[in-house]
């Protein structure tokens, strides 16, 4: 299954190219608007300089879903390390202000599950283990349909890809790695229910904002990620390993490249308030958390340490330097601290 016809995208980034690898052998790199079929890696000529172990130690992927209802918030993710793949699933109950289910575990690659390279063209991302089942599968109709049974949790929601925003499609260099794709979207309408101990909450007035990310990455990799959005009005940050090369505002359905992001909040106590400011002058916002689902990993080969608080952001955006402020308030959203020895 291709994707879609191309729908006319907005002025301001280019359209996506057709791969993220050129007939030449050199990497695509860039913001774009748009998606590629495959995230593939093979025909780099960087990479081919570097042994089979090495590609296989330092190819990691992974496909995030956070979905955003005025009840919950929840995020599920399979990540593919290579040697190992791991998944979670969470639901942060906003009127508790608490995590109601928080599950995660870890498996063999391809006995357990995998991320595909092919995150939107009909190629399934799986993950299966005792008692749970993830997966994330491309429908007729350009829909992304999510299923999850772990734990007390069962959740079915389809992501309506037609109708969404274009997505930002990122492709560049990491210090030491090679090269990193990732594509991410705002506000996909959702369709679909989850349920949390017998209790139900209907999801139509959802909204869900996926990453797919692929790259040939760093053993010690670190980064601190933002990511809001709701109809009209979506941002996704990150500061570390990537640079500024996924930082991008949409308003209005126009993705707009942002400068480097600057996080400031106590690691200490990572539910006070957290500010993050763009170098461009585009995003000024304030994060008040509510809660969070965190993660501190050691297995001597490797180790996580992970706090994602969710939350609401207030402040300000705006489409150009001079240009009049946009007031955000109440946007529902999470921030991530994250270090990764994979």
């Amino acid at each position: 299954m291709g994707l879609p016809m191309r729908r006319e995208l907005p002025a301001g980034l280019p359209p996506a190219p057709a791969a993220v690898v050129l007939d030449d052998g050199t990497a695509a790199v860039g913001r774009y608007q748009g998606r590629v079929d495959r995230i593939d890696w093979s025909g780099l000529h960087e990479a081919r300089r570097h042994s089979g172990p090495w590609r296989w130690a330092h190819h990691k992927r992974w496909q995030y879903v956070g979905i955003a209802s005025p009840e919950l918030f929840i995020g599920v993710a399979v990540v593919d390390l290579g040697w190992c793949i791991t998944a979670f699933a969470y639901v942060f109950h906003r009127l508790r202000q608490r995590i109601v289910t928080d599950w995660s575990q870890d498996g063999l690659p391809w006995l357990s599950g995998r991320v595909t390279d092919a995150p939107v063209d009909g190629v399934d991302t799986a993950f299966r283990g005792p008692g749970a089942a993830i997966t994330l599968r491309h429908q007729a109709g350009d829909t992304l349909a999510l299923r999850v049974r772990a734990a007390n949790l069962n959740l079915r929601a389809d992501l309506d890809l037609a109708s969404t925003p274009p997505m930002l499609l990122a492709v560049g260099p990491v210090a030491g790695g090679l090269m990193h794709a990732t594509q991410k979207s705002t506000a996909i309408a959702v369709r679909g229910e989850a349920e949390v101990d017998g209790l139900r909450w209907d999801l139509g007035a959802a909204h869900a904002c996926l990453d797919s990310s692929n790259g040939l990455l760093a053993r010690d990799t670190a980064w601190r990620w933002a990511s809001a959005h709701r109809p009209g009005l979506g941002f996704n940050l990150q500061q570390g390993y990537f640079g500024d090369m996924e930082n991008v505002l949409w308003l209005d359905g126009e993705p707009i490249a942002l400068g480097a992001a600057d996080f400031q909040f106590d690691a200490q106590q990572p539910l006070a308030p957290w500010t993050v400011r763009t170098a461009c002058g585009l995003l000024d916002l304030r994060f008040e958390p509510q809660g969070a689902r965190c993660a501190d990993r050691n297995l001597g080969v490797a180790a996580s340490r992970y706090i994602q608080p969710v939350g609401v952001f207030s402040g300000e955006v705006r489409r150009a330097r001079q240009g009049p402020g946009l007031r955000v308030d109440g946007l529902l959203g999470v921030t991530e601290d994250h270090r990764s020895v994979w």
